[in-house]
């Protein structure tokens, strides 16, 4: 704790104790009058509380914090305007399995009843976007936050909402007996159960693993089994390749002979993939969760003639599709206890795994002397190993999630569920102050860039050195070609061109045009020694993703 709060503390100290005791460090926001009382409580707990300068990008910059420490990302947004604000990053944060506590400043309720600017029902706007809404009160402030963070942790993580009245945040409580409830333990399936898992195991003679977020974020728990070695440990021993979900990249990494890299938004990858699943016999969806996934991923194996066997962190009530048997446990922990005892065989005896990695290689060349190709490749092979990447939405996200090896959980972090645009920015500026000796690099889009570019000031402010490459074709590409494909007249998907660089250099950073390898290398070495932040806008053809995604 940094500053003891005042005595007895306040609801807010309460609140903010909570939040530091789970971890947190960081939160991130835009404050109003209504949320200073939370903002001092916060920094007074021992919680950083960074300057956004719009609350949706600070939403975004708590999960990339979250992505690096495990503790629930924080955003802080005044009443009305500014918790309207954080709505896409709340509901990314829902459908993409991010903890976070959503805390918001409102007027009180004896107020409401007589005074109605910038008010409104800000629980309810939340409801259908987060697991749970709440507005604290004095009785019960040390419930609802050991509730709220519980709910966000446990299960699929995912937002928390809560509510906090002007007069409720400075009202002392009674310091009392902290609540805090027991975290439930991981869990194995039944003995029967097992042993029926063991058997098709054991018969298998074309295993095959789809990896996805639920084994991710069980990943974060040190009290389990470690899920990436759990996975390579199973892998190897049944000889069983492992496609994954975009968000679970990395959890065996991509240079692995049994790696086959991410599924589920690449036609010209899930052409070469989906046959290899239809010709498994056993199909073992660890943490799969197929929210992430296109309509090709509905129904996509054979029930009767293939067995698949999910072990998720939630029952399957999506009805993409439906396994011949289902585990709600914990991932790393089932998968060990299914090879228990079971001696492994020859699978896969007639080359498909190789070719099928040699098939991927040919359909995503990295050979081309310029392009949006030629820009990942050049970046993954100068950037170090161990560089953390984010990716906007767009037609660069389906190439980069395909050509970026990662290597370890979490290294390519993008919003892959709701495929919001606006998100690399912030996702990396969040990763870089979390984990500042990493070297961070993200990836946008012309048009995503401009939907956050106010935010290079904080990253000056903040004195982020993260790397921000720009493609820049002028067009809303993926769109654009959408467009063409269904010979609909060109409208509404191009813009003029922007001098990014110089957006950068404005902002108090470095900025470089490249048009070539060669410049693109030297604009990322000198990158990489900077003192601030870069800005790198790589100029394309229109037109330069045509037959590449």
């Amino acid at each position: 704790m940094k500053d003891l709060p005042p005595s007895p503390p306040r609801a807010a100290d309460v609140l903010a104790a909570r939040l530091y005791d789970a971890g947190c460090r960081l939160a991130f926001g835009m404050p109003g009058g209504e949320v200073l009382t939370l903002v001092d409580a916060l920094e007074r707990a021992g919680i950083r509380f960074v300057l956004c300068k719009h609350e949706n990008a600070a939403a975004f910059m708590a999960e990339g914090a979250w992505h690096r420490t495990g503790a629930p990302g924080i955003l802080v947004a005044t009443v009305g305007p500014g918790a309207l604000n954080g709505v896409n990053a709340v509901a990314n944060a829902h459908q993409d399995r991010v903890p976070m506590i959503v805390l918001a400043g409102c007027v009180d309720a004896d107020e409401v009843q007589t005074y109605t600017h910038q008010v409104l029902d800000q629980t309810q706007v939340f409801r259908p976007i987060t697991k749970a809404t709440f507005t604290l009160n004095t009785g019960a402030a040390h419930v609802i936050a050991d509730k709220a963070v519980g709910i966000a942790l446990e299960g699929r993580p995912g937002p928390v909402h809560i509510d906090v009245p002007i007069t409720v945040a400075v009202t002392p409580v009674s310091p009392g007996i902290p609540c805090r409830r027991t975290t439930a333990t991981a869990t194995v399936p039944a003995p029967a159960v097992l042993d029926a898992m063991r058997a098709e195991l054991a018969r298998a003679k074309r295993p095959i693993l789809i990896v996805g977020v639920d084994a991710l974020n069980q990943g974060f728990d040190t009290q389990r089994t470690d899920m990436a070695d759990q996975l390579r440990q199973f892998a190897e021993t049944f000889n069983v390749p492992v496609i994954t979900t975009y968000k679970a990249k990395g959890l065996l990494p991509e240079d692995h002979a049994l790696a086959l890299g991410g599924a589920g938004l690449s036609p010209k990858a899930d052409k070469i993939l989906l046959p290899m699943v239809q010709r498994a016999d056993l199909i073992i969806g660890l943490g799969y969760d197929p929210i992430e996934m296109r309509t090709g991923w509905r129904d996509f194996y054979f029930p009767g003639i293939q067995t698949m066997i999910d072990i998720t962190a939630e029952p399957n009530h999506h009805y993409m599709h439906q396994a011949s048997m289902n585990v709600v446990g914990d991932c790393a922990e089932t998968l060990a206890a299914m090879a228990q005892g079971v001696t492994p065989q020859p699978t896969w005896t007639e080359g498909e795994i190789p070719a099928a990695k040699a098939d991927l290689t040919r359909a995503f060349p990295a050979d081309e002397a310029w392009g949006p190709a030629a820009i990942i490749d050049t970046c993954r092979t100068t950037l170090p190993r161990n560089t953390l990447a984010t990716a906007d939405s767009g037609a660069h996200r389906i190439l980069l999630s395909q050509m970026w090896e990662c290597y370890e959980p979490r290294g390519l972090m993008q919003s892959s569920a709701l495929c919001t645009m606006g998100c690399a920015i912030p996702l990396a500026m969040g990763a870089k102050v979390a984990d500042p000796d990493r070297p961070v690099v993200s990836f946008s889009g012309d048009a995503g860039f401009l939907m956050v570019a106010g935010e290079l000031s904080t990253a000056a402010e903040l004195g982020l050195n993260t790397i921000f490459v720009v493609f820049v074709d002028a067009s809303l590409a993926l769109i654009e070609l959408k467009q063409r494909q269904r010979q609909l007249t060109n409208a509404g998907v191009d813009f003029a061109k922007h001098d990014f660089a110089a957006m950068g250099r404005a902002f108090g950073g470095a900025g470089h045009t490249v048009t070539s390898r060669a410049e693109l290398q030297a604009a990322l070495e000198a990158a990489q020694t900077a003192t601030t932040f870069t800005v790198i806008a790589a100029v394309i053809d229109r037109g330069a993703y045509d037959g590449r995604i």
